[in-house]
């Protein structure tokens, strides 16, 4: 992983010749832990310089990936509260890496939540992103400020979009029946919903205590609670319960 010091001065997101400020013009005492992926390294270095100067900005970049595993393992070992994530990366894109990182969104207590930030303007880049999870889609045309008020908004839970874009997510969505109500599922608590994916994407109870950060003891309590719950017998029925509902 590269020093994202090394080329300071390289143009950035968006080339602008101002540094990046906070909204309304310094910090406002508001900080976000950022992590960078993308697998251009000039191009996380410009994003670095440009955003990256916390007094200035509020923005902390903690970690950068130049691809799929490196950014699990980063945004795990760091759990940023903001992940700008590239789309197509070595190890199967943007999406795995929401998809691997699925518990950490679902953190009730300290989500990491992602904004993509792409040069890709295609529809179904943008689908396929936001059906994964991430809370907006910028393309890497936007200024360095209004970038940086965009990894704000989406700390805060807001869902952010390029104004083009998001008429691609509406679109898609609109025409998307709503899913009915499943009263199984809804017998779940959070916690156990996330342990319920994990096992069914095939994780052994140390891998889904190490993500969670929570103990093995804890996770088999959960298992069991989720089998007793569902009245299933065994993680190969709870794999296809699971399955069936489209929850992997």
């Amino acid at each position: 992983m590269s020093d994202p010091t090394e080329a300071n001065g390289t143009a950035g997101a968006a080339g602008a010749a101002e540094p990046a400020k906070a909204p309304g013009g310094g910090t406002g005492g508001r900080r976000v832990r950022v992590v960078l992926v993308d697998d251009h390294r000039m191009f996380r270095t410009g994003v670095q310089a440009e955003i990256g100067r916390t007094e200035e900005t509020g923005v902390e970049v903690v970690g950068e990936a130049a691809d799929v595993d490196q950014a699990v393992t980063v945004i795990t070992a760091t759990r940023p509260e903001v992940v700008l994530l590239d789309v197509h990366l070595p190890g199967g894109g943007g999406v795995e890496v929401l998809r691997r990182c699925a518990a950490l969104m679902a953190d009730a207590e300290q989500p990491v939540r992602f904004l993509a930030l792409s040069v890709s303007d295609a529809a179904e880049d943008v689908i396929g992103v936001i059906r994964g999870g991430a809370r907006g889609y910028v393309t890497k045309t936007i200024t360095g400020a209004d970038l940086v008020d965009s990894v704000f908004r989406v700390q805060e839970g807001d869902a952010v979009f390029s104004p083009r874009l998001a008429g691609f997510v509406l679109d898609a969505f609109a025409s998307t029946d709503a899913a009915p109500v499943d009263e199984d599922l809804d017998r779940l608590t959070q916690r156990e919903r996330e342990v319920l994916r994990l096992i069914a994407r095939g994780y052994a109870y140390k891998e889904i205590a190490k993500q969670l950060f929570i103990s093995v003891k804890t996770v088999e309590s959960h298992v069991s609670a989720v089998l007793r719950k569902l009245q299933l017998s065994n993680r190969h029925e709870l794999t296809r319960w699971a399955t069936a509902r489209r929850l992997v």
